[in-house]
Parts: structure tokens; sequence; C-alpha cells
């Protein structure tokens, strides 16, 4: 993800791909992907940022798109929520170095299984309580406190809290926002799409989904476009099985997005995920010729997000937020799978969603 103001890079629950970022602040440099590694590398483009601050301050486009919906702006962000002292906490709570990609998949004998299983159980269930409270007039800061309770309250961390200074406990990502939106005073308007991306921390295991929500009347193109990011993840999954090339996921995401001319982020990907929150294999949601193979007993996300318009993000100065550049609605949806003999199996499915 886009790095800290301290010039440290970071990662949240998505990587960043292989092209630059278009961050609000021309000053702060980028992680970035290098093409064929999975090594990050910090890189500067004054032009790119200059070009990005020229269409992020555009007044006339951002305030109203269309002529019905308001560009999304920051709203206030409340202190952080109190984390019992009995709970474990990620290793990364307490460190100030800048979490990254443990190197090595993560593949689990059976006790990891079943912790894996426990850990993605609450989660989904902690996913569907909050896909509850959407609806106008709720704050986006109300369901980081209504997910954070819940997760506490199962003796669970919310992964997010903390990690590289991420000061909620989920993310909820409006509308255009593409990924990593801070929960803040921002009122849910009649029509919006919310993504929210819960991770949970349960016996030194994560559990990592998401899911797109419907907020009131939606119009048909953000049902549509909620509709096949949601289709482009099942279909991926339903090709994972021991032996098969990363890659294909990639292919699969973007084939069916093609069918319906949404475009597919490539900044940000799934990733490995169990006793760390972020591991090998990185997990790239467009066509590609990376190589790398499924192992039986593996966990990782997969999390593709798609777009109406661009798909070009621009981080907010906040260093988490990512917007598309155009204003355009963007949804995601994400599971963490379990690689097994016959396939995989979903450690993160919710009956509802």
């Amino acid at each position: 993800m886009a790095c800290t103001s301290s010039l440290q890079p970071r990662l949240l629950s998505s990587f960043l791909g292989d092209r630059f970022l278009h961050p609000a602040n021309p000053l702060r440099p980028l992680l970035r992907r290098n093409p064929g590694t999975f090594h990050a590398s910090v890189q500067l483009s004054r032009t790119l940022c200059n070009l990005a601050d020229l269409l992020f301050n555009r007044r006339k486009q951002d305030d109203l798109l269309n002529n019905k919906r308001k560009r999304l702006r920051p709203g206030k962000v409340s202190p952080r929520l109190h984390v019992p002292d009995h709970i474990l906490r990620p290793p990364y709570v307490n460190s100030r170095h800048s979490p990254g990609i443990a190197s090595g998949p993560e593949v689990h004998d059976e006790r990891g299984i079943e912790c894996m299983r426990a850990s993605g159980k609450l989660a989904a269930q902690v996913l569907e309580y909050a896909g509850t409270l959407v609806k106008p007039g709720t704050k986006t800061d109300e369901i980081d406190k209504g997910v954070h309770q819940m997760i506490i309250d199962n003796g669970a961390y919310p992964s997010p809290l903390g990690y590289g200074g991420f000061p909620k406990s989920v993310c909820t990502s409006v509308n255009e926002c593409i990924c990593h939106g801070i929960p803040d005073s921002r009122e849910l308007e009649d029509g919006d799409i919310i993504n929210i991306d819960v991770t949970v921390y349960l016996n030194g295991y994560h559990g990592d989904t998401s899911a797109t929500f419907l907020c009131g009347d939606v119009d048909e193109e953000a049902k549509n476009l909620v509709q096949v990011t949601r289709e482009c993840l099942y279909k991926a999954i339903s090709i994972c099985a021991p032996g098969v090339e990363f890659n294909q996921i990639g292919k699969t995401i973007h084939d069916h997005a093609d069918k319906f001319q949404f475009g597919v982020v490539r900044q940000f990907v799934g990733h490995g995920v169990g006793q760390v929150f972020h591991a090998d294999p990185v997990i790239l949601h467009f066509r590609n010729r990376e190589h790398g193979r499924m192992l039986l007993g593996q966990t990782f996300t997969i999390e593709p997000m798609l777009t109406i318009g661009s798909t070009n993000p621009v981080i907010w100065a906040d260093n988490w937020t990512a917007v598309t550049e155009d204003g355009t609605l963007s949804a995601q949806f994400e599971h963490t799978i379990l690689i097994t003999e016959t396939g995989a199996e979903i450690l993160t499915k919710c009956l509802e969603l």
C-alpha cells in the first residue's frame, strides 16, 4: 500500500502492483512492485504527483458527479478504540517498524487449518453484522465501533488497528474509494455503495474478508458493478486447486470484467495470510505472467477491485485512502481461501454474502 509520511513503505489488506500510484502529496515516495519480482522499491515521480494534485483539486469536477453524486471528502476521524489487555495482539502492534510481506507461503498443518477456520468464521460473522449497519444516515465511524466491539467481545484483535499506523479497526470504502478508507464522521447517503474490509486476529491467526454493500436505493449501474465484482471473486476461487498457477486467478477475473467493460485495478492485490497478516504469494487480479503454483494446505486472499471508469488510484493525504482518479465508482469483494485436495475451501464464507 502507500507509504507512510516517514518515507517507510507499508501494506494493509492489499498491495501495490506494477504501476505508479498518484498521491495527493507530491513529495511522498511510493511503494511499487517491480515487474517479475516481489521486491518493493521506493520511487518518486513529481510529474505524476503534480498531475494527480491537479486532478484531485479540480473543484468543478469534484463537487458533483453526473449532477447527482457528490465527490467523497474526508470527515472527522475519532480517537482509536481501546482493546482489553488480555487480548493477544499481532507482533506489529507494538513495533516501530512498518510491516512488510513475509517471505514464504502460509501452509498449515491440521491444527493451523482449524485455527484458520476459526478466524475466518469470526471474520465472516463480523462482516455480516457490519452489513446490517449499512443504511442512510449511519456514520462509517459507527460501523467501526460496531465491528471493533464484536471482535473484542469474541476475544480477537482487529488486525488493521495499529497496522503501519492505521487508526481504525476496519476499512470502510465508499463509492469511488477503491480500498483502505478510514472510518470517519461522514454519514452514508441513499444510493451509496460501501466496501467493508474486516480482518480479525484470533488465537494467533488472521482471517481476512470484505464485501461491497448497497445503501438504500442504488442505481442499476452501481448494482451491476457490485454484482460483477462478486462474480469475479467466485469465478477465481472456482479454478483454485493444488498445482494451479496463480496467474490463472488474474486471467479469470480480467476475462469476466472485460465482458462488462469494467476496469480491473492493478495496484492493489491479494496475499498470503495466516499467522502473519501479509505473506507470499502476491495475488494479481489482472492478466499476468507471474510464476508460482498453489500448494495443498496453503491460505491466501483473493480480493478483486473493479471500477466503472479509471483504474488509476489517487492516495489522500492520510496516506491510506485510495480513490479513483476520475471519481467513478469502485467495488471489491474478498475471501480467505484454503487449498484442499479437491479445490479450495472458502474460510470466510457467509450465508448472506
